[in-house]
């Protein structure tokens, strides 16, 4: 949900803002705020002198800032970085002209157990790290010349409480809303389109009007509707007008017509603008914005997924929140990076895994064309972990489901919302009441969308959540070998692959032979045994957890079965925490199509040649090896008949994939020079793939994402670092330490390489390359100008790029 008109703290304090502006006002509050790891109980009262205390911008994650220790009780399940207590408290003036308003201020997520003051006065508490949640400060809040004090005590101690990393802190954004008496309320619009085709889309807007005068009143509550471009296409009339408006909050229902409606598509991701005004006695005291998108769709039994009447495959990922070395806290930069290397790869939805993600996650979503399946809870009453939601999940489960629905309902690229991931309610007769009672919370307040849980029981008689009956998608975990049976095991139901694979690889690294499947871990061991002393896993399709398979195996028989409506694929990105298949010192997962760093891994090249159009051919691994040793030679390729191998000129065969095959693979006897592949259709060359033996280092490489940052101290370029031979070519295990030096308006936000045993510091200006990659991420300041970067290693010489901030 977008909101109307954003503007800095310091524009406020003129002390004129208030009694000019009519509407509302939202304000960043993400600046200067005070921090200290640690844990005091004064730190609440107004008057405590924090002075010594750092001062920091939100969003902020204090754990990737730790160093990496097997002792932290967060284990390397929880990417074995520090967790704790910790405070923050920011000082800030309103300007007398807001005693008028209302004043509240709004939390994106805080992760965790967030309890907040105000002037001293205790405000409230929220548990869920993942949810976001507001609070009306008006009572506490003295507009003028008197200082403001909110003080945030976040309590992440008690350990372990997630399978995953989870961060430390305030790490999504803050912002202050000011609102008149009268005024739409949090997440107060909900828009739906109950009838949608091509020539016309019926619009129902459903308005909460929050109405804190203390008595009855009168208005009118209108939804004008703009298209992409800004035209106004809908001038609505009053939707609801009440001579006799009750105190408190009202629930108010209209409707808007759109003839030849742009339809909201994976492909044409089409958004519209709602801006909802309250007006009172002639004026207009509130103006709320509203981003929506129109379109249908919907799940067969035999068919799968349509959108908009086309049927269409969901071909999705899982993805964690983290974002690798910038740790929890949000940059929609990275995030909005992470979806174009997604969809540059095929990649159409994304599974919110497991708990609800940011707001601008689903904003970005939204605008690039994602389907999303939006999750909101890792357990109920029964624990993974001993501290974990367990704890908190009778107290606080309905308003947490709540509001991640209130607050995401609008979004177009919302299509599923599911009420858990492998609950352990599957197991027991519990599971039955609670199921019913989460659906039943999410159809009153949305009955356009399908809820589904994801489930591992494949026994219906003993899987209580199942025999709830409440369900509309039947979502299963792996078990992908009865995929095929679904319609005769499970008459009637609607079917998505809510969680696949756990495929296993490090990125550039290769063990032979490829043919051969490897189980790591095998069912019954935590970790895999006899595994590779340097902690890697082959990066051919040939290594996964004992409950998945191979990327090959399941996208198999998805791809044969119309029913399968799509799948999600565990994991898009590799992600702090859970690093099966081994123990410490690895800290991250290894189960992404994409490294932490957001290097894709080979099976990304498979993807690419199956789920888009695009021609691909993709040759590995690299030609750097011992004379005479066999080595498998795999290619993915598409658009064409056959692919031909030649090393040093002279052909290795012809390779032709049977069907439902996705690869082609030689065993060749490693000479060193040339390798070359060449794909060809109707006997016509359609791609070509050179891989030379790289010789020794010789310079590096510096590749940016983007040259041109915006001058907001937000953006970001993530700089690929390449050890390279004087050629050019990737040295395949370099393993150089990179430094980086800054000057002018950037600083370095983080380095990685996407190894998941580095215990290198994210935030340490140099890091070890890792198979000849390094990544260096470059954050703009608040200025603009130029940005310095000097990349240095060791007996080759230093590398220069100048970015620009504007």
């Amino acid at each position: 949900m977008k909101r109307l008109i954003y503007i800095s703290l310091l524009a406020i304090l003129s002390g004129s803002t208030f009694s000019q502006q009519k509407s509302r006002t939202i304000i960043d509050f993400n600046k200067n705020w005070k921090f200290w790891l640690g844990d005091t109980a004064i730190a609440k009262e107004p008057a405590y002198n924090d002075k010594n205390w750092r001062t920091l911008d939100l969003p902020h994650d204090w754990s990737i800032e730790g160093e990496f220790s097997e002792k932290h009780p967060g284990t390397p399940n929880q990417a074995a970085l520090p967790t704790g207590i910790a405070w923050y408290r920011k000082t800030f003036t309103l300007p007398a002209t807001a005693k008028d308003k209302n004043i509240f201020i709004e939390f994106d997520g805080v992760y965790r157990n967030s309890e907040v003051w105000v002037n001293g006065h205790y405000i409230g508490k929220r548990a869920n790290g993942y949810i976001s949640f507001g609070y009306d400060l008006t009572p506490y809040i003295k507009p003028g010349a008197a200082q403001q004090v909110i003080a945030v005590k976040v309590d992440n101690l008690a350990q372990p409480n997630s399978r995953w990393y989870t961060g430390s802190g305030i790490y999504r954004n803050v912002r202050l809303v000011a609102a008149n008496k009268i005024a739409i309320d949090q997440w107060g619009t909900f828009i739906t389109t109950p009838v949608v085709n091509d020539k016309t889309a019926n619009i129902q807007i459903q308005s909460v009007v929050n109405n804190s005068t203390g008595k009855a009143g009168q208005g009118t509550v209108y939804t004008d509707i703009y298209d992409a471009t800004g035209k106004l296409v809908v001038k609505a009339s009053p939707g609801a007008v009440n001579s006799n408006w009750p105190a408190g909050k009202s629930t108010l229902t209209y409707t808007a017509h759109i003839t030849n409606p742009q339809l909201w598509s994976v492909e044409k991701p089409y958004l519209y603008k709602a801006i909802t005004r309250v007006v009172v006695n002639g004026n207009a005291v509130d103006e709320f914005v509203t981003s929506f998108g129109i379109r249908y769709f919907s799940f067969d039994v035999q068919q799968g997924f349509f959108l908009n009447g086309k049927p269409t495959k969901i071909l999705g990922v899982c993805m964690h929140h983290d974002l690798g070395a910038l740790g929890a806290a949000i940059n929609v930069r990275a995030m909005e990076r992470q979806l174009e290397i997604l969809k540059d790869m095929g990649c159409n939805a994304i599974r919110t895994a497991h708990n609800p993600p940011a707001p601008e996650f689903l904003d970005l979503c939204d605008k690039m064309g994602f389907l999303v399946m939006d999750e909101a809870f890792d357990m109920w009453r029964k624990k993974k972990n001993k501290f974990d939601y367990n704890i908190d999940f009778d107290k606080w489960h309905k308003q947490d489901l709540e509001d991640q629905v209130k607050r995401d309902r609008n979004h177009p690229s919302v299509i599923i919302w599911s009420i858990g991931n492998e609950i352990r309610e599957q197991f027991d007769s519990t599971g039955i009441p609670i199921t019913r009672e989460l659906v039943n919370t999410i159809k009153q307040l949305d009955s356009t969308r399908p809820v589904t849980s994801a489930l591992t029981e494949l026994d219906t008689t003993k899987n209580f959540i199942y025999q709830a009956n409440a369900l509309d998608l039947l979502g299963l975990n792996y078990n992908q070998q009865i995929y095929p049976e679904v319609p005769t095991r499970y008459p009637g139901k609607k079917f998505i692959a809510a969680e696949t694979m756990s495929a296993l690889a490090s990125r550039g690294h290769y063990d032979m032979p490829s043919d051969t499947m490897r189980f790591w871990p095998l069912k019954g061991q935590k970790f895999v045994q006899n595994g590779n002393p340097d902690y890697t896993v082959s990066a051919y399709d040939h290594v996964a957890a004992y409950w998945g398979s191979s990327h090959e195996e399941t996208w198999r028989i998805v791809k044969q079965h119309p029913f399968i409506s799509g799948l999600f694929v565990w994991s898009g990105f590799d992600f702090l925490g859970e690093p099966v298949p081994y123990p410490w010192p690895a800290r991250s997962s290894y189960y992404g199509i994409i490294d932490l760093a957001g290097f894709p891994k080979d099976a990304y090249y498979m993807y690419q040649s199956e789920w888009t159009n695009k021609t691909v051919l993709h040759v590995f691994p690299h030609w750097n090896w011992e004379r005479g040793k066999e080595v498998d030679v795999w290619a993915y390729y598409n658009n064409a008949d056959e692919v031909e191998l030649f090393l040093n000129d002279r052909s290795l065969g012809v390779r032709k994939k049977q069907p439902l095959d996705f690869h082609v693979q030689w065993r060749v006897k490693y000479e060193p020079g040339t390798l070359k592949a060449v794909s060809r259709k109707n006997g016509k060359n359609i791609a070509s793939k050179i891989i030379n033996t790289a010789g020794a280092p010789a310079r590096l490489e510096i590749v940016p994402d983007k040259k041109i940052l915006h001058a907001d101290g937000k953006d970001l370029s993530f700089v690929t670092i390449r050890v390279v031979d004087k050629n050019g070519n990737l040295v395949p295990h370099a393993d150089h330490k990179i430094t980086v030096q800054i000057t002018g308006e950037g600083v370095l936000a983080g380095m990685d390489n996407g190894y998941p045993a580095s215990l290198e510091s994210f935030k340490a200006v140099s890091h070890k390359a890792y198979n000849g990659l390094c990544l260096a991420i470059i954050q703009s300041k608040p200025k603009a100008g130029n940005i310095r970067v000097a990349i240095k290693t060791p007996g080759l010489p230093t590398a220069n790029i100048v970015l620009q901030t504007r």
